[in-house]
């Protein structure tokens, strides 16, 4: 049986590829750069390759040195465990020397450099992830398992998982988001039992690790076997407070995929948590998620008012002045996903597009249109505003701004000031 490769691939035969590999090699003679991990995966399985890493004999300063020597630019950016990310022509590749742990404790490790590359695969998380392969594609898998396990499906840990988990428990997390994104069939048995065994771990972890690493599970086409396994091994429960609403994640996932919509991580995590705005607001702190996206989590769990699939146009118009379109359509959406899916899925859609389609107006009057209607300045001043805006909600936006002045010097005339 003839050794795997990974042919010719456009990212190995680009120009600017070549020229980071032939300024490696200028140093460290031939077969000192491999590729390494997701793009060899990734090209294994035909799926988009991103980011390209390369391993290295060569030390960091020998990189450095080595892609000055070919014009290029180099950047320390992590240069304390061995990373030196090359630009050329524009495009990164981080490059890193072949490492060894020396001493970890569950979130960092310290690391020493060496030139064996079977030494620097038994430090990494998956066989699938522990694949090399050279300029000319050919595959070095030095677990002899990467290639077979990545073709499978097969999620499995390098070496003995506990020890894997302990040198870092993000691996608990990387776990699962593998099994959302390459996982198939039964997951790993002893993966699945290392992970509930040591799930405490992940408490200890910094919250923008845990965060980033849960929002890449949930970006997966299709996350619901992986998360219902973080449920059942209680690995979930350790990211968030309550217990998940895993019917209403795992019907808006399928809702995604029956009507063509965008894959939506952040939509699927408010999914997951009660519709309670001020819970969601406190994880939302404690994730240490960007102040978009907590927004707009508190947003999609608003209560009230509760959205019905056979609500009027006039009513759809009407809430989503009050929220904006992009709350009103994850309202919507996560509003679908608790209701009965094989009913009404037309209702939801139309509901949807009119949303989406419907532009809200800006209210007409202003302040100093009160205030020209004999409203003293002050505190008045806004709840006249307020009072005419509903009836100009109510009466549908009406595009005549001449009744809405007069229904403000009606409001004006009313008031005792």
């Amino acid at each position: 049986m003839s050794a795997p490769t990974l042919g010719q691939p456009h990212w190995i035969a680009a120009p600017e590829t070549l020229a980071v590999l032939d300024a490696l090699e200028a140093a460290g003679g031939p077969d000192c750069a491999r590729f390494v991990g997701g793009c060899v995966r990734n090209a294994l399985l035909s799926r988009p390759v991103d980011d390209l890493d390369i391993a290295t004999t060569l030390t960091p300063d020998q990189v450095t040195q080595a892609l000055a020597a070919a014009g290029l630019r180099a950047v320390p950016t992590g240069i304390d465990h061995g990373t030196v990310t090359a630009i050329s022509r524009h495009t990164p590749y981080e490059i890193t020397t072949l490492r060894r742990d020396v001493t970890t404790d569950g979130r960092r490790a310290t690391v020493a450099f060496t030139r064996d590359w079977a030494e620097d695969a038994q430090r990494r998380d998956f066989t699938l992830n522990a694949l090399y392969a050279r300029r000319d594609g050919s595959i070095y898998d030095p677990t002899g398992h990467g290639v077979a396990d990545a073709r499978a499906g097969r999620i499995v840990f390098v070496g003995e998982p506990e020890q894997r988990l302990r040198e870092d428990y993000l691996r608990i997390l990387r776990f699962f988001r593998f099994q959302a994104w390459f996982g198939r069939g039964e997951p790993d048995a002893a993966a699945v039992a290392a992970c509930t065994a040591l799930k405490a771990g992940v408490q200890g972890l910094a919250a923008e690790r845990i965060s980033k690493e849960l929002i890449k599970l949930l970006a997966a086409d299709d996350p619901r076997a992986a998360v219902r396994l973080m449920a059942q091994t209680s690995v979930l429960s350790q990211i968030l407070p309550t217990a998940p609403d895993l019917a209403r994640f795992e019907a808006l996932v399928g809702i995604e995929a029956d009507q063509l919509f965008e894959t939506d991580p952040v939509l699927r995590l408010a999914a997951l948590l009660p519709d309670d705005p001020a819970a969601a607001a406190a994880l939302a702190e404690r994730l240490r998620l960007s102040n978009i996206d907590r927004d707009r989590i508190v947003a999609a769990l608003s209560p009230t008012p509760a959205l019905k699939s056979w609500m009027s146009p006039r009513e759809i118009r009407r809430e989503v002045y009050r929220v904006g379109n992009a709350a009103f359509r994850d309202r919507a959406k996560l509003a679908w996903a608790a209701s009965a899916r094989t009913a009404a899925t037309m209702q939801w859609r139309g509901l949807i597009a009119l949303a989406d389609g419907w532009t809200p107006p800006a209210f007409p009057l202003t302040g100093a249109d009160v205030m020209n209607a004999g409203v003293p300045k002050g505190p008045l001043v806004g709840q006249v505003l307020r009072e005419v805006e509903d009836w100009w909600i109510d009466h549908d936006f009406l595009d005549d701004k001449f009744s809405a002045i007069e229904k403000l010097k009606a409001v004006a005339q009313g008031i005792a000031y």
